[in-house]
């Protein structure tokens, strides 16, 4: 279990960006599959959209582990 905060310069993150930059996904492909089986929560509710833009603030949760976008 960790808790990871990821800096952006823009405005969004992608949903499967974010995973891997923080390190809890190794690979796109990895993340895209995890997404689309409904095992991501984004701000506490399941989010099975890849493309999912998350903003500065937001929150995603992937196997107890935990990121928070920051600017």
């Amino acid at each position: 279990m960790s808790f990871k905060s990821i800096k952006i310069n823009e405005d969004f993150i992608r949903l499967d960006s974010a995973l891997k930059l923080a390190g809890f996904v190794m690979t796109g492909g990895h993340a895209k599959i995890s997404i689309q089986n409904g095992e991501v929560k984004v701000n506490n509710e399941v989010c099975t959209m890849r493309g999912k833009k998350l903003h500065i603030g937001d929150t995603a949760e992937f196997e107890g582990n935990t990121l928070k976008v920051e600017k």
